[in-house]
């Protein structure tokens, strides 16, 4: 029997009729996979909690978020909370401006701005390559959730530019919910394609990580749970 996979549709579905038929608020969707996501990212480097400097020399358990703008960005700042939360130093670069930001991806920056946790607006500079260097060029973890799976085509302006920077960097680098870049149904990488080393993807799979083009930028695929039951996906007949 093939692996439960998910489509773009799927996905969708999943979130809209979680709300409808369950009665699960999206937000608590969202709080649900950037707690999962972190509990991943401490499972594969517990010294995050340890305060120690990592062989690379970095700056000890930063871990810097780079959000774009839509549900993958509200994942994001659930994250960076919950690593506040642990007492983990982390910082949110945004990618796209903040009043862009829109429904529950717009609350949980909201909620964040009350949490010092220090959120830069990177969506107009200059020479944005340089200051992402400047600025996150010292951290342990490099967390990408600028683009989800609605996302089709090459990213563009910066989030091309920030893609490019984070493959260029010694930072481990997470994905959250599949490496943004990459086509969600076709599995094949546009230009640029973040390479990770942790692919913390929502529910399943998504179906284009079976293509051999894409098994090389997942890194290590983590499951995580929204808290949605998975018999519940048969009996709608999403999967």
């Amino acid at each position: 029997m093939p692996p439960v996979t998910l489509t773009r549709e799927q996905s969708r579905a999943i979130d809209r009729l979680a709300t409808e038929k369950l009665g699960i608020p999206g937000l608590v969707l969202m709080e649900n996979a950037g707690r999962g996501v972190v509990e991943v990212l401490l499972q594969a480097d517990p010294s995050l909690l340890s305060g120690h400097a990592s062989e690379q020399g970095t700056t000890p358990g930063k871990v810097t978020i780079l959000c774009g703008k839509g549900n993958n960005a509200g994942d994001g700042f659930v994250i960076a909370r919950h690593l506040k939360i642990r007492g983990i130093r982390a910082e949110v670069l945004l990618l796209t401006p903040p009043e862009e930001l829109l429904s529950d991806a717009r609350v949980n920056f909201n909620i964040l701005s009350h949490a010092d946790v220090p959120m830069l607006d990177f969506s107009s500079c200059q020479d944005l390559a340089a200051t992402l260097h400047r600025q996150a060029g010292d951290s342990r973890w490099l967390v990408d959730a600028l683009l989800g799976t609605g996302a089709r085509g090459a990213p563009r302006g910066p989030l091309g530019t920030a893609i490019d920077w984070m493959n260029r960097t010694d930072a481990r680098r997470l994905a959250v919910d599949l490496p943004s870049g990459l086509d969600c149904d076709t599995g094949q990488p546009g230009t640029p394609t973040l390479r990770a080393d942790i692919t913390c993807t929502m529910v399943a799979p998504k179906a284009g990580f079976l293509v051999a083009a894409a098994r090389p930028l997942l890194g290590q695929v983590h499951v995580v749970s929204i808290g949605i039951p998975p018999k519940w996906l048969t009996d709608c007949k999403i999967v």
